[in-house]
């Protein structure tokens, strides 16, 4: 009769254990098919050893943020507010203005911001993406690779 081995451990990734870093080139992508495939990055989910609780994720490059390509009238419509704090001061600028004004990174920061989970491992894993409007970004010596979209 063959002798029966206890059962394998189910194996679970530790935070920081296995990260990697990536470059995607968001010129001409469609900004949220971009922003769905860094969250995933970012939160580690194609990786086999995905746990929900930890941060298995990779650093995320995205350079030419200022040509990001919002489909259909989005670039007149879509609105992003914020509050100064004080009463009556809701500010509100579309999102032409902010893919024109002075930081055009922040339209993919806010989308990829919204696909991550609302906790403490949401903030650590938004702190793993870096975005840049132009083509340069000071990560060569990460050695990132680069990812392209599907």
């Amino acid at each position: 009769m063959p002798v029966a081995r206890p059962p394998r451990p189910t194996r679970s990734i530790r935070s920081g254990d296995r990260q990697q870093w990536w470059v995607l080139n968001a010129a001409d992508q469609t900004l949220g098919r971009l922003a769905a495939r860094v969250a995933s990055l970012l939160r580690g989910k194609e990786n086999v050893l995905f746990t929900p609780h930890a941060d298995a994720g990779d650093f995320v490059v995205i350079v030419n943020a200022e040509r990001v390509r919002l489909t259909g009238r989005k670039r007149e419509q879509k609105t992003y507010y914020r509050h100064t704090g004080y009463v009556g001061h809701l500010k509100s600028r579309t999102a032409d203005q902010v893919l024109s004004g002075a930081h055009p990174e922040r339209v993919i920061e806010e989308a990829v911001r919204g696909m991550l989970p609302k906790t403490t491992l949401g903030r650590k894993l938004y702190r793993k993406l870096k975005v840049y409007s132009g083509p340069n970004h000071p990560h060569a010596a990460q050695q990132p690779q680069e990812l392209t979209l599907g």
